[in-house]
């Protein structure tokens, strides 16, 4: 439980970065690994492995 608040902590920093230095192009780019990094997390340990597996 610890280790999900302290990811959110970290996700939640990094927005008020971007928000405090201007860096609203980062903002899709951080977004699209994050999807990326949870389909794979999530991916690997369900049923979608077959339809993932064959593109990596």
């Amino acid at each position: 439980m610890e280790n999900c608040r302290a990811m959110w902590r970290v996700l939640l920093e990094l927005l008020e970065y971007l928000r405090q230095e201007r860096k609203w192009w980062l903002i899709p780019i951080v977004v699209l690994l994050v999807a990326l990094g949870s389909l794979l997390i999530f991916g690997s340990s369900s049923g979608l492995g077959w339809a993932i597996y064959p593109f990596m």
